[in-house]
């Protein structure tokens, strides 16, 4: 009998992690805080690193009704709306890494991943069912589930998010510190928006205080809105805060007026403080360990936070096929992944300096300043060893 897998979180890597054992023969037990399975309505840019994960899980034909496969990405200036394409990043992007570059809506692969989840195995994932600790020993792991009696597996993966319970109980308090930044978020119907501004692009603004990336998501019927501007007035960590209209334009004051069309077409901006944790030196103690944003929360200027955690869930997935010792298993995800993912948030975080410098301000050396930094060896530098990578693959 292969190990029985706990996994605290619902959420697209606790997800992924489920399929990727159940696709190995394990038994898996998912809990999820919420009452319902249901992810809030946001995009993600799932580049080459996660699609080939996903396509791997035999995914493909779902994911293919609801994606957009994009056909280009591009920079754009803050007030003048002047535009470098991104090599690499659009409809070059398989012939180029060997997977598409995709944006989905959230809710949409959550959609996916849970029914795959549950065709394999009816009763994986538990709703309603909140974990607030547990223990653990050399013969297995003791959950305790809000409602529920203790319950016993053999390991634990937390995949409990950003105020992860499994963290907390295995290292204590996290190391989160705001940083000054505040995120808007919101989706626009595309229908409201002019045809010019309809095309399966994403594109990036760059300002001097701030960032904008807008893109298609559900297969080019909304378009996903994301400003980043600098404020330390808000320090709410929270992706269901409701914000104002009003008050998001006014945080984009002398932007381009495309920037301020699409503010004005959102249904309901939602607006969150964006913290960063430094990168933790464990992960795993024992029968348990740690995915996603428990374990490396990043700032998402590269777009990597959801990829990562489904790179996570392919490894760790890979390590307890292949290892019957699951201490020993969660030893070796991690020694496989830590390195990568420290890496991420790293880089996540020097990617949010580049993209917000007070230099955009000044006409005369904006130009100089974009087509220095996103010339294309540049971009290729930044970006090949993230996309290359291919988790079904890496030495474990």
């Amino acid at each position: 009998m292969k190990p029985h897998v706990l996994i605290a979180g619902a959420g697209i890597g606790g997800l992924t992690a489920a399929l990727a054992l159940l696709d190995r023969g394990f038994r898996v037990s998912v809990f999820e805080r919420v009452g319902e399975l249901k992810e809030i309505g946001a995009g993600f840019h799932c580049t080459p690193n996660g699609s080939r994960v996903l396509y791997g899980l035999g995914l493909g034909g779902a994911i293919d009704k609801v994606a957009v496969r994009l056909a280009d990405r591009d920079i754009r200036l803050w007030n003048t709306g002047r535009v470098w394409k991104l090599a690499g990043h659009g409809s070059d992007s398989e012939k180029r890494y060997g997977a598409p570059y995709l944006c989905f809506h959230r809710g949409d692969l959550h959609s996916i991943l849970v029914e795959a989840v549950r065709r394999k195995q009816p009763d994986a994932i538990r709703v309603g069912a909140k974990v607030t600790g547990f223990t653990q020993d050399s013969n297995g792991v003791n959950l305790q589930v809000e409602g529920f009696p203790e319950i016993k597996g053999d390991a634990l993966i937390g995949a409990d998010g950003v105020h992860s319970v499994v963290r907390k109980t295995l290292f204590g308090q996290d190391n989160a510190r705001f940083t000054g930044e505040i995120a808007w978020r919101g989706l626009i119907p595309i229908s409201h928006l002019p045809e010019r501004m309809q095309g399966m692009v994403t594109s990036n603004w760059i300002g001097p205080h701030g960032s904008v990336s807008v893109y298609p998501v559900r297969a080019g019927e909304l378009i996903n809105f994301v400003g980043l501007v600098e404020r330390d007035d808000w320090r709410v960590e929270s992706w269901i805060e409701q914000g104002e209209t009003d008050e998001c334009l006014r945080d984009f004051r002398g932007w381009h007026e495309d920037i301020h069309l699409m503010i004005r077409k959102i249904e309901q901006p939602f607006k969150w403080a964006l913290f960063r944790r430094e990168p933790m030196p464990q992960w795993s103690k024992g029968r348990a360990t740690l995915l996603g944003d428990a374990c490396h929360a990043m700032v998402p200027y590269l777009g990597q936070g959801a990829n990562s955690a489904i790179e996570d869930a392919c490894v760790l997935a890979r390590c307890l096929d292949d290892d019957k010792d699951v201490a020993g298993a969660l030893v070796r995800y991690e020694a496989a992944r830590r390195p990568r993912a420290t890496e991420l948030v790293i880089q996540s975080a020097q990617q949010s300096k580049r993209i917000h410098d007070p230099v955009l301000a000044d006409p005369a050396k904006a130009l100089q300043y974009v087509e220095t930094n996103w010339a294309p060896e540049k971009v290729k530098g930044r970006y090949d060893w993230i996309f290359d990578y291919d988790a079904a693959r890496v030495a474990i």
